[in-house]
Formats: C-alpha cells, structure tokens, sequence
C-alpha cells in the first residue's frame, strides 16, 4: 500500500450537475463571502470553515452532501483553489476530528486544514503493506513519553512534510490487530532519517523512512493505546473514497473521454481495431461515471455508500490502466520518447500523458492492491468465506 500518491493536476473541470438554483441562500452566502475575499488564504478558507466542509463546527460547516457540491462549485467558479494537502485534510483531518481531545484538535487542526502544515502517512513497511496489520515498528512506554523503533516506506511526501500520522505495535499480545497504537509523530524529530525513493516517472515523491530511538510526548497518542487499528480503518475509508474522482490517475489526470476527443481531430490516425478499443475503453469510462452519480445520489438521499463504492474502486484502477495503455498504443513510436503522446502530442500536453503511461502501474497497488479489493468485495459485498489458506 503506498502512502499516498503524486499531485496531478485534474483534467478541466467536474462533470457533476449543478444540484441548487441559482438563488439557493446557502449559494448566496458563499458568493458574498467570495466577494468580501475575492483572493482568500488558505487560513481564510479554513477560517470560513470552505476547507472541509463536512467536518463539524469550527473545523467545518457540518455540511451535508447537497451543500458540500454546492460549495465546491462556487469556489470553482469563482477561480478559489483549496490549500494542497491530501493526507492531512483528506485522511488524517478526519481522524484527529473523529478520535482526537480538544486539546489535540485544537493543535494541530487549524494549520493542517490552512495548508500551513503539509502532512504524510507512516503506515506501510517493508514487511507490511496490504497486510498492513503484520508492522513491526515498536512503540514503547518511558515515563512521559513513548519511544519508537522501526522502518517506514513509500511514504509520500516525507521530505516535506511537517507531520505524520504513524502506526506502531505497542503489544504483542492477541491478534496482530489488537496491539496497534495511532501516533502524530512530528517529521524533524530527532531520531527521524528520510531517504528518497525515486520512482520510474524521474518524481521524488515516495520516501523510506527510519525511526530510531524517536521520542514523542505522551500526548502525541490519539484515541486509546492498542486501538489504533480502529483508528487506521477511518483513515483508509477516507483514503479510498478519495482516491475515486473522475479522471483516470486515482481522480486526476486525463480520461478516456479525453482521449476519444484527441482521435475525433485525427479520425484517420487509428485503425479499425484500435477504434473498437476506443469504444470499448469510452464505454468503460462511462459506466464508471453512472456508477459515480449513483454514488452521488445515494449521498444526496443520505444513505450509506452500498456495494457500488468498493466495486467503483477496484473498476477504477483497472481502468486507468486501460486508458493509459491504449493512449500509450496510439502514441506509436513516440511513447519511447520523453513527454510524447497519443496523436502526435509533445510538449506539455504530450507530457501529462507520458507522466500517466509510467504512473498508471501504480493504480493497482495504491489503496490496498486491486487483489486485496476483490477480497474485500468478495467477503464484505458478496457474502462470500474466506479463502480457505486464511482460516487455517
């Protein structure tokens, strides 16, 4: 499981219908807040509580699903980016606001949600990644403090990070499970080494990170000692709900969409064959996108995500492998070539799709590898026993 992944930036705008009228009070008040700060800061947004919305009072406005696309359309309308920092507003906000004391909340929230603090996640190892429950970094008890051993990896954006959410055994007693604590563990602790991990794209994005003899006050633990696990699900729900937008790289990037428009210029460019691959790839895509709106809808009725949202992701990732491929195909000899792309593309624009040929083979290993979710869908949706070497 890779902790987190590359910013790419999305391609155009959401296809999400708008779901108000245009004189909707809510969209009003937005606006005239827009109009008093025509170019916020990241602390003016989250200060407005804009940042998260669905997140309770003052860290957000408890907005409900309706409201949240509501805001999400006026600030992309009105040309108002949210501060970059996905682990830390996407996974680890949520956390702290679920589990979190006041006192904690109150610490480390009003910066992570400005941006002013860019977070990482510290959960995989070498030994423990989609088995995330075998880690064997240690976390012991001295005095006021806890002292933590061990080793993390891909951990994303270490090098820059102010803070890491960190997963450590603090018992070895009962099930793997049960003996997991749930840390904040600031990144220039004393004791912290990281080492970049330079992936096939040329990015530094993914670290390694080791963690010898570090010391962290005893109030850098969040929730209960040996609950951590519990605490680790509400992250990766978190992580996985945001790793399904509408592009094809994890909600980022090109879509298979994109790519049907690059060859409706150049109609002749492509043999039969590959405008089957093309239908076939487009149609996909678009069931994807119904699956989305179902996903949608049932938000905006205020029920629970069912069966679509685990089977969107594992779909999702087997797709943007295909829209890569396929692009990668229509790029011919120039896919060998450093930022070309499908069509003839070069530049900046054959870049994004030279980017995505690479960092699409990560899709079915980041947020738990595509054989885990089958699993998960098979157990959890389906109903169906366990594979028989697991309950041995």
């Amino acid at each position: 499981m890779s902790e987190g992944r590359g910013l790419l930036a999305p391609a155009g705008t959401s296809t999400t219908p708008t779901v108000t009228s245009e004189d909707d009070p809510r969209r009003v008040e937005i606006r005239r807040w827009l109009s008093d700060h025509p170019h916020p800061t990241g602390r003016d947004l989250a200060d407005a509580g804009l940042v998260a919305p669905h997140l309770p009072a003052p860290w957000g406005r408890g907005a409900d699903t309706e409201t949240q696309l509501l805001i999400d359309e006026e600030l992309r309308r009105a040309g108002v980016t949210r501060p970059i920092n996905p682990i830390g507003i996407g996974w680890a906000g949520p956390t702290l606001v679920y589990a979190g004391t006041e006192e904690q909340k109150a610490r480390w929230l009003p910066r992570l949600l400005s941006g002013e603090d860019f977070w990482c996640q510290l959960f995989s190892e070498p030994n423990a990644g989609s088995d995330l429950a075998s880690l064997t970094t240690r976390a012991e008890r001295d005095g006021d403090e806890w002292v933590i051993t061990g080793q993390k990896v891909w951990t994303s954006y270490a090098h820059i990070a102010s803070w890491g959410i960190l997963l450590a055994r603090t018992s070895n007693e009962g099930a793997p499970q049960k003996g997991i604590s749930y840390f904040v563990c600031p990144m220039d602790a004393p004791g912290i080494t990281i080492r970049p991990l330079v992936d096939m794209t040329g990015d530094h994005a993914f670290n390694e990170v080791f963690l010898d003899e570090v010391r962290l006050p005893a109030d850098h633990l969040i929730g209960e000692v040996n609950d951590g696990w519990r605490l680790a699900k509400v992250t990766l729900g978190n992580e996985r709900v945001s790793l399904s937008g509408e592009g094809a790289l994890w909600g980022r990037g090109p879509t298979a969409k994109d790519l049907v428009g690059l060859v409706r210029d150049r109609p002749d460019g492509v043999s039969a064959l590959e405008r089957d691959d093309l239908v076939r790839c487009w149609s996909h895509g678009e069931i994807l996108r119904l699956l989305r709106l179902r996903l949608l809808s049932a938000a905006l009725q205020g029920k629970e995500p069912g069966p679509e949202a685990s089977v969107r992701k594992a779909l999702a990732d087997d797709h943007g492998q295909e829209v890569m491929g396929l692009a990668q195909r229509l790029a011919g000899m120039g896919a060998t070539l450093e930022n070309h792309g499908p069509m003839g593309l070069s530049g900046d624009e054959g870049a994004v799709w030279y980017h995505g040929f690479l960092y699409a083979q990560a899709l079915t290993i980041g947020g738990g590898t595509s054989v885990v979710q089958r699993n998960i869908i098979a157990e959890r949706v389906l109903g169906l026993p366990k594979d028989v070497a697991e309950r041995r």
